[in-house]
């Protein structure tokens, strides 16, 4: 065997920790979502998926840490969850598009990939 077991399995959780980390991420584009559209804690649906997926963000975010650098996961999490959550926008006609925006979430996307790909 090329690689002792010890190793597969350290792989394999790094690649898990990278996978939740997308997870939450998304999870984060959720909750931002249903805060704005709860208006101020006034709507209970929107309010209670806020709260679900709040927290299932924030789990998700502690488990990839633990693996992950800090800056290096806050980042992806945050990059993740504020370019789907613009890009949701845009799509439902909340916010304008504009060929800059588009542009500028693409360079958050592309930061996002350096840093997993530096990692």
């Amino acid at each position: 065997m090329p690689y002792p077991a010890s190793d597969k399995t350290a792989l394999w959780e790094r690649v898990m920790s990278w996978l939740v980390l997308i997870v939450s991420g998304v999870l984060e584009a959720v909750w931002a979502t249903a805060l704005g559209k709860s208006q101020g804690f006034s709507r209970p649906v929107p309010s209670v998926i806020f709260g679900v997926t709040l927290v299932a963000s924030m789990v998700g975010l502690a488990y990839a840490m633990r693996d992950l650098p800090v800056g290096t996961a806050y980042a992806v999490w945050v990059g993740i969850g504020a370019s789907l959550t613009v890009a949701y926008s845009m799509w439902s006609g909340a916010e304008t598009v504009s060929l800059a925006k588009i542009l500028l979430i693409v360079g958050i996307v592309a930061c996002v990939v350096g840093l997993k790909v530096l990692h």
